[in-house]
C-alpha cells in the first residue's frame, strides 16, 4: 500500500467534476473517473477547492475523511447526494503549472450574490469578509471552489470574475446561483507577505513581550 505524505499543492485547473454518491458520519464518496487513474490511498484530491486525504477507492468512486473543522471552514457541510464537485488531483512535480499556488486550505466561504452575462462570457459577483478582502487584488489570482481564477473588479463587499465558455463548461460554478455559498482560497504569495511585514515584536510570545509584572506595568495600570 502506498503512502503519500506532506503538504501537496494544486494549480485549480480543475481536471473533472464528480458527482457525491454518499455522505456519511465523517465521510464523503465521490463518482469519478480521471481523478482515480493512478490514484493510491493517501493521496490528496481537491474536492470544490478542499484538499482531502483517499482512504477508500475503486474503479469508478473514491472515500475521503472529512473532519468538523474542515466541515466548519468549507461549503462541503451543504453538499447533497447527487451532488456535482469540482476534482483536482495534487500536481506532479512534472506537472505543467497552468494556473497558480493552491493549497487547497480553505480561508473562508463566499455568497454569489449576481450573475451577468457580457458575450460570450458570465461575470460572477462574490460577497465576502473584510478580512478575507484585503488579500484580493484586481488582477490577481483567486480560488473559488477549486477554480483558479483572474479578479476582474474588486467592490465594496467583494468581487467580481468573468467567466469563459470553457471554464464554464469544465466546473460548476456556472451551476450556482445567488445566494449560493462557494470556498475561497486568496492567493497564499498575499498571507506569507504581510507575515513578513509584522514587526519582531508581534510575532514574539506575549509572555516574553512583557517581560512580566513590573514597576512601568502597575504605573501604566493604575497602581
Amino acid at each position: 500500500m502506498k503512502q503519500r505524505k506532506g503538504n501537496s499543492m494544486f494549480t485549480g485547473i480543475i481536471e473533472e467534476i464528480g458527482t457525491l454518491e454518499n455522505i456519511g458520519s465523517g465521510s464523503l464518496t465521490i463518482h469519478a473517473a480521471k481523478v482515480l487513474e493512478d490514484v493510491h490511498l493517501g493521496d490528496s484530491i481537491a474536492v470544490n477547492g478542499v484538499c482531502l486525504t483517499v482512504t477508500g477507492f475503486s474503479n469508478n468512486h473514491f472515500q475521503v475523511d472529512v473532519m468538523p473543522e474542515t466541515l466548519r471552514r468549507s461549503s462541503l457541510g451543504r453538499l447533497k447526494k447527487g451532488g456535482r464537485v469540482n476534482l483536482e488531483r495534487a500536481m506532479a512535480a512534472d506537472g505543467r503549472f497552468g494556473g497558480h499556488i493552491v493549497s487547497g486550505h480553505i480561508d473562508d466561504t463566499g455568497t454569489i450574490t449576481r450573475k451577468q452575462r457580457e458575450g460570450n462570457a458570465v461575470w460572477v459577483t462574490i460577497e465576502c469578509g473584510s478580512g478575507l478582502l484585503r488579500y484580493i487584488a484586481e488582477k490577481g489570482s483567486i480560488t473559488i471552489d477549486g477554480i483558479s481564477l483572474t479578479v476582474a473588479a474588486l467592490t465594496d463587499a467583494g468581487f467580481q470574475v468573468s467567466i469563459i465558455p470553457h471554464t464554464g463548461g469544465e466546473t460548476t460554478l456556472l451551476e450556482k446561483e445567488p445566494g449560493d455559498i462557494v470556498n475561497l482560497e486568496t492567493d497564499i504569495l498575499a498571507k506569507y507577505m504581510e507575515r513578513l511585514m509584522l514587526p519582531r515584536e508581534a510575532l514574539e510570545p506575549q509572555a516574553e513581550q512583557s517581560g512580566g509584572i513590573d514597576l512601568d506595568f502597575l504605573r501604566e495600570n493604575g497602581f
